[in-house]
């Protein structure tokens, strides 16, 4: 199952693996604002190591609008699959700001997460929750270094207290491919509830655009949690390959 985003729409839209395709924009002069498109297929939807989809496919629509101050909202959309749940869909709207300090971009915001058509059983948990998050990266050719911290007063599950942190790279290699790598924690108050401990999670994948503004992303990813330790015994927290394609509009 899932836990939150990451401290600011995560220090970046975590929402595709690891590296997104080059933004192409749209610009609407008379609003002084930028708007992106991203749809994408994959061969699952992993949030911080984790199937949300019971390690099928999964298709997504990612939408970011960006004001010339900075100021931005967004939405993303996803199918999702849960254990004895009745919840198909995922839902979540952000808002932040970003901006730049001493060469460093930062982003700040927050993320409302919701599924809608989901109804919780006679004594259920809600799955709604909202995070906020705080995303910075530094770029030092042909590296970029990029952190993410995330905070969320009431986890999904209604878990309780939750902090995410997370550090990385994007290494630009030869022939228009790009190499990233992260590594990520997650602490939850009520793991009971939640369905598993504290983890961490880590990924290595390969990205570049291949025809058409078509990105393909292609990676490993896994978790320190054992099936025993999985919500119930469950291959959600499996090491696994995925792939994912997408382009931006």
């Amino acid at each position: 199952m899932k836990p939150s985003l990451v401290l600011a729409s995560a220090l970046s839209l975590s929402i595709l693996p690891l590296a997104l395709p080059a933004a192409a924009q749209t610009t609407i002069d008379s609003l002084a604002t930028t708007v992106t498109v991203t749809p994408a297929v994959g061969t699952d939807y992993l949030f911080r190591g984790i199937s949300q989809t019971r390690n099928r496919p999964a298709i997504q629509l990612t939408l970011d609008a960006q004001h010339e101050s900075g100021l931005y909202i967004g939405a993303f959309g996803s199918n999702v699959t849960f254990p004895g749940s009745n919840a198909r869909q995922e839902l979540d709207l952000l808002a932040g700001y970003r901006f730049e300090v001493a060469g460093a971009s930062i982003d700040l915001g927050g993320v409302y997460y919701t599924y809608p058509g989901y109804d919780a059983p006679t004594g259920g948990y809600d799955y709604n929750y909202v995070e906020a998050i705080a995303k910075a990266s530094y770029t030092l050719d042909p590296v970029k270094l990029v952190a993410t911290a995330a905070w969320s007063p009431n986890f999904y599950y209604e878990s309780g207290s939750a902090i995410y942190l997370e550090g990385g790279a994007d290494v630009t290699l030869p022939f228009g491919f790009t190499l990233a790598g992260r590594y990520g924690y997650q602490w939850i108050d009520r793991n009971t509830r939640y369905g598993a401990p504290d983890y961490a999670n880590w990924s290595v994948a390969v990205s570049r655009e291949i025809v058409g503004g078509f990105t393909l992303t292609v990676g490993y990813y896994d978790t320190d949690l054992s099936k025993s330790e999985c919500f119930a015994g469950t291959k959600l927290c499996d090491s696994r390959a995925m792939a994912t394609l997408s382009r931006a509009f």
